[in-house]
């Protein structure tokens, strides 16, 4: 089987690929950014004629936290629709065996009854500060099930919760909220500071999933699913923002204090996946918050020394 991870340098495209490799895959196809340009019609077709792949994993997305969302809200949607357009359709053209679009619970409406059911899709208005990446998303679920039902293509839709772990972007220009606070806390203490000031109230709460669940999740489904329907993918368990700030604090050895900045928005005041329906298909998360929170602040600071070492500056 020839698989194609769409994305294999991004946060879950990396945990892809090394779950696929530890499966033994070796019949990989790869492709950087610079190699073939998810958001050109003309690169993606040439991409599918030239290898011709069997399963097609879509991770490839332009992703951010709350403050990239809000920055540049165009391309969240613009490019986000090219990548996922034309990778979609060509899998249907070029008879590709199994697809994965992987979603993300940005799809859900903000006040959805919570834990968040897979038939809450589409049942009232979004999160304002990510409405663009979650309107992309919706309209690649929208693609892949109308593909299937039109042409019959083998298309899988799991919807991840917050998805943090090894090679996220640290920069806190981009970063998710969870790997946007070990950079914070990780420097605060290493440089003796005393204040740390964080977005929002610190009250919403949040679900994560390390990316190495999420790619073992991936690979279970290809196995065990074969409808377009939504699944989602989580751990069934939350944490509000500022408890995960303290504990990281407590993690990384930074002793000051923490404010909170009230202008700076929360984001969804709850987001909680119901994950029954993926627990009764035999899947289960295994990465405990604190054992990924440590694998990541290891990762952080392994990342901070190559690039001293290499006279980067830090992101």
């Amino acid at each position: 089987m020839r698989l194609y991870i769409a994305g294999h340098r991004g946060l879950v495209g990396q945990a892809l690929l090394r779950h696929a490799r530890a499966l033994g895959a070796s019949n990989l196809i790869l492709r950087t950014h610079s190699e073939a340009d998810l958001t050109s019609t003309e690169h993606v077709q040439r991409l599918f004629r030239e290898e011709r792949p069997d399963v097609v994993i879509i991770a490839a997305a332009k992703v951010g936290g709350i403050a990239a969302n809000m920055a540049d809200p165009v391309s969240f949607l613009v490019d986000n629709l090219k990548m996922q357009n034309n990778v979609l359709e060509a899998c249907q053209e070029f008879g590709v065996r199994k697809t994965v679009f992987l979603g993300s619970s940005c799809i859900y409406p903000r006040a959805a009854q919570q834990p968040i059911r897979e038939d809450a899709f589409m049942h009232g208005p979004l999160e304002p500060t990510n409405e663009s990446y979650a309107v992309a998303k919706i309209a690649g679920v929208r693609l892949a099930q109308a593909l299937h039902e039109q042409h019959g293509l083998d298309v899988i839709c799991p919807m991840p919760t917050n998805i943090y772990g090894l090679g996220d972007h640290y920069g806190l220009d981009r970063a998710h909220v969870l790997s946007a606070l070990v950079h914070r806390f990780c420097v605060a203490a290493d440089e003796g500071l005393n204040l740390v000031t964080l977005w929002g109230t610190g009250t919403a709460r949040r679900e994560f999933l390390f990316a190495d669940d999420l790619a073992d999740a991936t690979f279970f489904l290809l196995d065990h699913m074969t409808s377009p329907e939504l699944i989602n993918v989580g751990t069934g368990e939350d944490i509000s923002i500022r408890e995960l700030a303290e504990l990281i604090a407590e993690m990384v050895g930074y002793r000051g204090a923490i404010e909170w900045d009230h202008l700076r928005p929360d984001g969804m005041p709850r987001k909680l996946l119901d994950v029954s329906k993926i627990h009764a298909l035999g899947w289960h998360h295994r990465t405990s918050l604190r054992e990924g929170i440590a694998a990541v602040i290891e990762d952080f600071r392994t990342t901070m020394r190559q690039r001293s070492a290499s006279g980067v500056a830090r992101p």
